[in-house]
């Protein structure tokens, strides 16, 4: 249909909205089929004929820049049960941001469901696993590849879409890391960038010594950002990087200036260390700067310790914002020992020094993760700490770990009260409860809060809603 036939067609509807006559304005085609006739019949002939033209006979071609997709892949759970995608929806809902949003996702994953793609599709790579094919099917530009059903070769290598291929190779690494490894030396140079940055930070499941030398022949990377990656991944094998002169262009040197070394004991004397004071904001950003960019191994080896003794000597609470570098440092560089031993260690003192092991959750086992949790839950004041916490499982807080400290007397006492601060920050707290509990405790949760105040309809109860209602939906399918 060309311009000229939709302006005609236009001004044929004006004309019949306003109670006219379209006959005198009709292509002279048009009226020769409609001649011959009473007026009244001959506008019902122009009305069909105007109707087949547009729903039918002249519908506007498909750009050329248009290509045709293949259907939505099919995931490998079955789609979340109809009648609870209301309560889905209104969990998303809630969720304020896409980090929440996907924490809801990837509790109903954990309790074998997808979901409906009219109600959520996965915007990044941190989506669990089962939605690779829908990141890959929005990635995709021709449709014509399909992901091979086996793991990833030489041969098949561009047979995978990225998210399937990292998924795939994550799973190598784990079961055979050398496979894995050899691969990504044949492929990853061929990649750009971004890909092959994605492929090195695989390099961290299973990494061992026989790593350190494919890791070291990343030095030369024309990326910057590999160049980086390797190197911590480096030296969370005990590997220094460049050797420390001490000289006044010294990175590490530099950031050892920032710290003080100091004595504590009487009898048995051990070296502790503490921020040293700062004297401008200029020197605070070059501090920060210098724990992102050098190396824990390093700076514990410039002041003659090795990583856990300099880990175990750190004296948290003196700065914050020096207390949050040194836990990144860690995270980022440190050995696995010296990872564990901060977490350990911080988990035993409890109270404030506890919540620095969030930066760390990145590098930490289950079991781990699991009980800075529990140590969260049962101190009240730190509560919205729980929201700040990364790569935990869905759908393990049992009554007790919620019940048996001072989090539940709180969030009553939040929900009673009449302080809008508290009440916002406690539907923060269940919304992440209500990801983090089992279904029973997301029950009596509900249950409790209510009883204390809150309307059974809240939105803040949402996730927990849903929670509970995944199970029982379960347990009918299971019946």
């Amino acid at each position: 249909m060309n311009e000229g036939e939709q302006t005609g067609l236009a001004t044929i509807r004006d004309c019949w909205i306003t109670g006219g006559a379209t006959f005198d304005l009709a292509p002279s085609a048009w009226k020769a089929m409609a001649s011959g006739a009473s007026p009244d019949e001959q506008e019902r002939r122009l009305l069909a004929i105007a109707a087949q033209a547009l729903d039918v006979a002249l519908r506007p071609a498909a750009p050329k820049t248009l290509r045709r997709r293949p259907p939505l892949p099919r995931l490998a759970l079955p789609m979340l049960p109809e009648r609870l995608r209301p309560l889905l929806r209104a969990a998303l809902k809630q969720a304020a941001d896409a980090r929440r949003k996907t924490r809801v996702v990837t509790l109903v994953a954990s309790r074998g469901f997808v979901l409906h793609p009219m109600d959520w599709m996965p915007s990044d790579q941190n989506s669990p696993d089962v939605y690779a094919p829908w990141i890959d099917w929005q990635a995709s530009v021709d449709g014509e590849r399909h992901a091979p059903q086996d793991r990833p070769t030489a041969e098949n290598w561009d047979e995978f879409y990225p998210a399937a291929r990292r998924i795939a190779l994550a799973d190598m690494r784990r079961h055979e890391p050398a496979a894995a490894r050899m691969l990504m030396e044949t492929k990853a140079p061929g990649e750009p960038a971004e890909v092959r940055l994605a492929l090195i930070e695989l390099m961290r499941f299973g990494l061992s010594s026989e790593d350190a030398p494919f890791l070291k022949s990343l030095s030369t990377d024309r990326s910057g950002k590999v160049r980086e990656l390797a190197g911590r991944l480096l030296a969370r094998l005990g590997e220094h990087g460049r050797p420390s002169d001490g000289g006044p262009d010294d990175p590490v040197a530099e950031l050892a200036a920032f710290i003080s070394e100091g004595k504590s004991g009487f009898i048995r004397r051990r070296s502790v260390y503490t921020p040293a004071k700062l004297k401008s904001p200029a020197q605070e950003n070059r501090r920060a700067e210098l724990f992102e960019t050098c190396n824990l191994v390093d700076l514990a080896a410039r002041f003659g310790v090795t990583e856990s003794e300099f880990v175990g000597a750190w004296q948290f609470e003196t700065d914050n914002n020096a207390d949050v570098l040194v836990a990144r440092m860690v995270a980022a560089s440190g050995s696995d020992a010296a990872v564990t031993h901060m977490a350990d260690t911080l988990v035993a003192a409890g109270g404030k020094p506890a919540l620095f092991v969030l930066h760390l959750m990145s590098r930490l086992d289950s079991r781990r993760k699991r009980a800075l949790v529990r140590l969260i839950l049962k101190q009240a004041n730190y509560l919205g700490a729980l929201n700040l916490a990364e790569g935990i499982d869905a759908g393990w807080v049992e009554w007790d770990d919620l019940s048996s400290g001072s989090a539940l007397p709180a969030l009553r006492s939040a929900v009673a009260g009449n302080d809008d601060a508290m009440r916002r920050g406690a539907d923060d707290i269940l919304e992440t409860i209500g990801f983090l509990a089992t279904a029973t405790t997301a029950t009596k949760l509900i249950d409790e809060v209510v009883a204390a105040g809150m309307p059974p309809a809240a939105q803040s109860l949402s996730v927990l809603r849903l929670n509970a209602a995944l199970a029982e939906h379960q347990s009918r399918t299971d019946t």
